[in-house]
């Protein structure tokens, strides 16, 4: 047996063709800072000229570009544009080197670190790190980038450690930390000092006095637009919750709260709303007032009454029921509602979106499975359910309509109403003798407050059960209207041509978002009954735990066309996937109903 010893080529190969790569290398340099200060900007300076010299004084090399990146951080690829483009530039074949000082000025992110070599490497694109003296394309580069990316991450992780221990230590002194521009105020960014801004401030005046009166968000942001008054972010439009976020903003009456939001990821950034995970810091007068402590308290009182205080399981102030699917929508994964979203606001992409609120504000990782939903998306598939159920078997809406009809007729609340209503007249005329009795000198200071404490208390409870009773009323008659569209429609064997508020309270009591491995499946839940004596807050503890199909007899299970954009995990992102159909059942809770 004799073996013969093919010596290896010396060079480069070109992997099409097999032959030696003749003419010079194409080189780049990669240069970045993190920071805009005086020092770091001279480094960056400095790293540009080096690399433009080093490679224009190799005879083996052509120099292609310097990419440079000024005052960005390295934690996240997609915010470095050049970065961006030199990858594109090498796998377009334009470079065969990429020079850099070191790991942590490539990437301190380790997953994007080794992701980007290895994709040069398959291309025979060389990274070489110079302070590491590190080649990729040597055996050993692999091993030892995979460490030093690990540290450098750490040491970002690190200094966001230090950096977020810096700004609270501020905070607890009292000193103005992430400022973010007030409509009504003026901010001095050397002095970091708040001023009243002359013609904004009446603005604010005016919003808190139309409110003081009684009059709504949505009406005053109305009168604003109509005024020709700019918004904070410049627009002609003022929106109703821009409004609601200026009287509930303690910024008007001089005090400063910080700390409203923190970082959750030292790598991706991401901001979310503080709900009582990291201290948050309140400074009373800290700058001048444009409200006077007065005014604010009134407003505060009214914005409680009105606001939306889960209680027994709805939201209170949403009794009007604006939107058909105001608590009605639940995530089939973690049991949180849903809420109403607007997407691309203000553009020609603008979408009303639902979304499960656990993910909105706690991050996606608290319920990764969830997807946000259409609304137009929802009201399809409710039409197409409706009808299907009428051509299929009109049995079942017919034995639904008799079943709620009978219930409808035993819940009666004029009784109770009169009661609560006349226990309302009462206090308030206890109220007025005991502030008759403490004019005259007949009390005590003391006795005084207590009693009209214990009064007060009294009395917004006994509001409070008459605001249920006639969110109740306004339900029912909701209910009625809609069994009388639907009489309607069965009488002329019609189809229901488009989404019909009246109709769908009328017979579906929930709608759940997901089931195991189906995000996207829209499940509609038909009212039993059994809705009117058992409370919002009972049905949705059976929420909590992720959906289960096998507590429901299914009626109905269809596909509605229509088209549906999904986003699939993809490598280290997400790939857009359109579908052109969409799951949808129609199930019942109690087994007996039908």
């Amino acid at each position: 047996m004799e073996i013969q010893v093919i010596e290896r080529k010396v060079g480069r190969i070109d992997r099409l063709t097999g032959t030696i790569i003749r003419e010079r290398l194409k080189v780049g340099a990669y240069c970045r800072v993190s920071t805009d200060s005086d020092d770091q900007k001279n480094s960056y300076d400095s790293q540009v000229k080096y690399y433009t010299k080093k490679i224009n004084d190799n005879i083996k090399w052509t120099f292609v570009d310097i990419y440079a990146d000024e005052a960005i951080s390295g934690t996240q690829d997609y915010k470095r544009s050049d970065f961006m483009r030199m990858i594109q530039d090498a796998l377009d074949g334009k470079l065969d080197i990429i020079l850099t000082k070191s790991v942590s000025r490539f990437a301190r992110n380790t997953l994007d670190t080794l992701k980007y070599v290895r994709m040069l490497k398959e291309r025979n694109i060389a990274v070489i790190f110079e302070e590491e003296n590190i080649n990729t394309l040597e055996m050993a580069g692999e091993l030892l980038l995979t460490i030093l990316s690990s540290v450098a991450q750490q040491e970002s992780e690190t200094i966001s450690a230090h950096v977020t221990l810096g700004l609270e230590m501020k905070m607890k002194r009292g000193e103005m930390v992430g400022y973010n521009k007030a409509y009504g105020y003026n901010y001095d960014k050397e002095n970091k000092t708040i001023t009243i801004n002359s013609e904004q401030a009446p603005i604010i005046e005016y919003i808190y006095d139309r409110y003081c009166k009684g009059i709504g968000t949505r009406t005053i942001a109305k009168e604003l637009s109509d005024m020709e008054i700019l918004s904070p972010k410049g627009n002609k439009r003022w929106s109703e919750s821009t409004v609601l976020g200026i009287i509930k903003n303690p910024i008007y009456k001089g005090d400063l709260l910080m700390g409203k939001t923190y970082t959750t990821d030292a790598i991706t950034h991401k901001r979310v709303k503080n709900y009582g995970e990291k201290n948050q810091y309140y400074v009373k007068n800290h700058h001048p007032a444009i409200i006077n402590e007065e005014i604010w308290n009134k407003v505060q009182e009214i914005l409680k009454k009105r606001s939306s205080i889960k209680n027994g399981g709805r939201m209170k102030g949403n009794y009007s029921r604006k939107y058909a699917f105001s608590s009605r929508i639940f995530c089939g994964y973690c049991g949180s509602v849903f809420a109403r979203r607007c997407w691309a606001s203000g553009t020609k992409n603008e979408k009303r979106v639902w979304q499960c609120m656990a993910s909105v504000k706690n991050g996606m990782e608290v319920c990764p499975k969830c997807k946000g939903m259409r609304e137009e998306v929802l009201e399809k598939c409710f039409v197409d359910a409706y009808d299907l159920l009428c051509n299929d078997d009109s049995r079942i809406i017919e034995q639904f309509m008799q079943k709620m009809k009978t219930v409808a007729k035993n819940t009666s609340n004029n009784s109770l109403k009169k009661k609560l209503e006349n226990s309302i007249k009462d206090i308030n005329k206890k109220m007025g003798m005991i502030v008759d009795l403490h004019l005259e000198g007949n009390i005590d200071e003391s006795v005084y407050v207590s009693k009209k404490e214990e009064l007060d208390n009294k009395k917004e409870k006994l509001l409070h059960d008459l605001e249920l009773l006639q969110m109740e009323e306004q339900e029912e008659k909701s209910a009625e209207t809609g069994l009388e569209k639907i009489e309607e429609i069965l009488r002329n064997s019609k189809i229901m041509p488009e989404f019909d508020k009246d109709i769908f309270e009328a017979i579906i009591q929930k709608i759940i978002i997901g089931e195991k491995n189906d995000p996207l499946t829209v499940i509609f839940v038909l009212k039993t009954g059994e809705e009117y004596t058992e409370t919002v807050q009972e049905r949705n503890t059976k929420n909590k735990e992720e959906f289960d199909i096998n507590d429901y007899n299914i009626v109905l299970e269809f596909y509605s066309r229509q088209n549906v954009v999904n986003f699939e995990p993809k490598g280290f992102g997400k790939s857009k996937k359109i579908l052109d159909k969409i799951k949808v059942k129609v199930v019942y809770e109690n087994r007996n109903m039908l």
